[in-house]
């Protein structure tokens, strides 16, 4: 255990204004407490949502701001009531450091649900001070939002199973969709559908993407093991497919008509909302009143659920593809990632940027 007594200087990579571009920021760590980690991160991977965030899209935005919500560490120093963590174990820490502990959401342990949850970065933490993300050398956080990394995985590799890969997991999980022989489809191929392909066909599921064009019609069934893809403009091949999904998970992150979806599924069929949109979605109602259709949402995942995709992607071998980049790349990464071009999560190699050096 360590000493709290004084606060710590860290070195990240901070956007200061809209226009999204990060650079190097010296800053404070809040004060640290006896339920708290301090983790030397080593890598995080990089979401579109730290887009979103840094350029102000959501309206919501405070600067300095160090974005990063997919952080892989080491414990460097635990608080004198840390049980669950030993100095030198490998953790994650994924899109939120807080909650009220109280409300009905926390304590039926799907705290993300919480009204009160506070975000890893670009919030205020009950001692005032902003919370800052993963793309900085070091972090502190509250055990009850510490992971721990099952041994013998790839911490790179782990860093995108703490948002992209959780946020598939929990729905599957909740809606009881988890079982072999169901019939899924992903729509959208990006970092959260790559891992949607994988999770599901791990499940033991046939995988159905779903795609605006043909340009990854390789990728999904070559390499990610899809068992079938479809364009979306091909209206016979999805006239075909009508009624013949259990659910789709729809990452798409821009509108886009549901109609043609909601076609594609069974009786009792659920189309899973997943991407942060701000424009109104439309459908007409007897699309879903004729088969008794549901289209909910599902937003990342507990740490309960972190915790059993994390052991559910090791006993399976699941891992994701990832490119790995050193921090003065991050602005161009960003850049890359709003044009889709990346297969499929950039993880920056924090550790190995030697930021306070």
């Amino acid at each position: 255990m360590g000493s709290f007594e004084v606060e710590r200087k860290t070195t990240g990579w901070a956007a200061t204004d809209p226009s999204g571009v990060l650079s190097p920021y010296t800053y404070t760590l809040r004060n640290t407490g006896p339920e708290d980690v301090f983790i030397k991160v080593i890598c995080c991977g990089i979401c579109h949502t730290d887009i979103h965030q840094t350029k102000n899209d959501l309206g919501m935005s405070n600067y300095p701001m160090v974005p990063g919500h997919e952080v892989v560490g080491e414990v460097v120093e635990v608080g004198s009531d840390v049980t669950r963590f030993r100095i030198g174990e490998f953790v994650g820490v994924g899109t939120i450091v807080g909650c009220c502990k109280n409300c009905r959401p926390c304590k039926s342990d799907v705290e993300q649900y919480c009204n009160k949850k506070i975000w890893t970065y670009n919030d205020v933490y009950t001692d005032g001070k902003p919370t800052q993300g993963g793309f900085a050398s070091a972090m502190v956080v509250d055990q009850k939002f510490v992971v721990k990394i099952p041994e013998g995985m790839a911490l790179e590799q782990v860093a995108p199973l703490l948002c992209a890969g959780v946020t598939v997991y929990s729905p599957l999980n909740h809606f009881g969709l988890t079982g072999s022989g169901l019939r899924g489809g992903i729509l959208g191929l990006g970092g959260v559908g790559h891992m949607g392909v994988k999770i599901a066909k791990a499940m033991g599921h046939h995988v159905t993407v779903i795609s605006s064009s043909n340009k990854k019609r390789a990728e999904a069934l070559d390499e990610l093991k899809a068992d079938k893809y479809l364009v979306s403009s091909d209206s016979a091949r999805m006239q075909e497919a009508a009624d013949s999904l259990d659910y789709i998970i729809d990452t798409v992150p821009v509108f886009h008509p549901l109609e043609p979806y909601l076609s594609l599924l069974k009786l009792d069929g659920k189309l899973i909302l997943m991407g942060v949109i701000n424009t109104p979605l439309q459908f007409v109602t007897p699309m879903v009143m004729l088969a008794r259709k549901s289209i909910t949402g599902s937003f990342i995942g507990s740490m309960k659920e972190t915790e059993e995709m994390l052991a559910f992607c090791k006993e399976k071998g699941v891992t994701s593809m990832i490119e790995v980049v050193k921090m003065d790349y991050i602005n161009t990464a960003f850049e890359r990632l709003e044009k889709n071009d990346v297969r499929y999560r950039f993880v920056v190699d924090v550790a190995g940027s030697k930021l306070d050096q």
